[in-house]
């Protein structure tokens, strides 16, 4: 069998037959070096997140972003002017990733601006963009689609952990109209999602549970999940998200949705699961992994060891996959990587 790196994912994600486990990594994890060549020669697949087949439209809302420098550092502001009021948030630019210093979310005051800014989103569908993007990019990268974040912790990247947790104890019937506006801007998206010639969305993640608890999960997360899977999977569409925190409370939860696969689930010792517990768990849904974060920092003789243990805990389960969804340190990244791809090609040739 002579599979490419994006037909071996593929082929994993729906649990058919491969040669080995595929091992992919996030573009932007992933400078152009000779390093980088020669793990996508040897079967490496690169991951491109958040390739939008819709543009959102906001045409009662003026959106302006503004790129900066400041002694030496680099900002972005975006403001927003709407018919209730303006706001803006404020990022730090540091490259691979972003530090928040102002939320779009910064009093009750903002309620109503938000929830304006939410109705008013309307869709646009950008098919031949996403087509165009695939064909060029070849077989050894593999494009995926973003549904956004689930309505409630859309809430929380929107206010801060902090500043939520105040607002979900005092206000929280704003908070729930909050969260039916976006419920509603979500749900306008679906059917031009699962007609799209994308083949996979992530829904969201980054949840965690010792924040929304349990019921809140049950109640604010799963509904939405259940909600897309519908749509997209009368199209043959696959649904995921992006679970890299301790998922021990709610994890018979994920295995009773509808979701096809759990993206960069970070095993033990990074989080509460192993991985052993997590197919158990979710057996039958698709599990790519984060190769634990933690691990990276040890010697490659210790990388090589987890990465045996991680492909023996999942032998046998036919929808695995081996990926790095968090950064990894810049003289590090090179020998871990390598590590593991030449550790998967011995394990699957012996």
């Amino acid at each position: 069998m002579c599979l490419t790196p994006k037909e071996r994912v593929i082929r994993a994600l729906l649990g058919e037959k491969v040669d080995k486990v595929p091992f992919t990594v996030y573009e932007t994890f992933l400078p152009r070096c000779t390093v980088e060549r020669k793990l996508r020669n040897m079967g490496l697949c690169v991951v491109r997140r958040s390739v939008p087949v819709l543009e959102v439209l906001t045409p009662e809302v003026k959106v302006r972003e503004t790129r900066y420098r400041e002694e030496g550092k680099r900002y972005i502001r975006v403001d927003y002017e709407t018919p209730k009021g303006n706001f803006y948030s404020l990022q730090e630019d540091r490259g691979y990733t972003r530090w928040v210093l102002r939320h779009l979310f910064a009093g009750p005051e903002d309620y109503a601006k938000l929830i304006f800014f939410f109705q008013n989103h309307k869709y646009r569908v950008n098919y031949e963009n996403f087509v165009k993007m695939e064909k060029l990019r070849g077989e050894d990268i593999i494009l995926r689609g973003s549904i956004g974040l689930e309505p409630f912790q859309a809430i929380i990247e929107l206010m801060g952990t902090e500043t939520f947790c105040f607002e979900w104890m005092e206000r929280r019937d704003e908070v729930l109209a909050l969260y039916e506006a976006i419920v509603e801007a979500r749900r306008r998206s679906y059917p031009l999602l699962s007609e799209s010639p994308c083949f996979h969305f992530n829904y969201g993640g980054n949840v965690t549970v010792e924040i929304v608890g349990v019921e809140g999960f049950r109640k604010y997360y799963v509904p939405n999940y259940e909600e897309a899977a519908e749509y997209l999977h009368k199209y043959g569409k696959l649904i995921g998200s992006h679970f890299d925190a301790n998922c021990r409370l709610i994890a018979a939860d994920i295995a009773e949705t509808s979701l096809d696969f759990i993206e960069a689930f970070t095993p033990f010792p990074d989080t509460d699961l192993t991985l052993k517990e997590a197919l158990s768990f979710w057996e039958g849904k698709a599990l790519w992994i984060n190769f634990p974060s933690s691990v990276h920092l040890k010697s490659e003789e210790k990388i090589a060891g987890a990465t045996v243990d991680l492909l023996e805990q999942a032998e046998g389960y036919p929808r695995f996959l081996i990926g790095i969804t968090e950064d990894v340190p810049e003289d590090r990244w090179q020998g871990n990587f390598l590590t593991i791809m030449e550790t998967i090609e011995k394990y699957f040739k012996n």
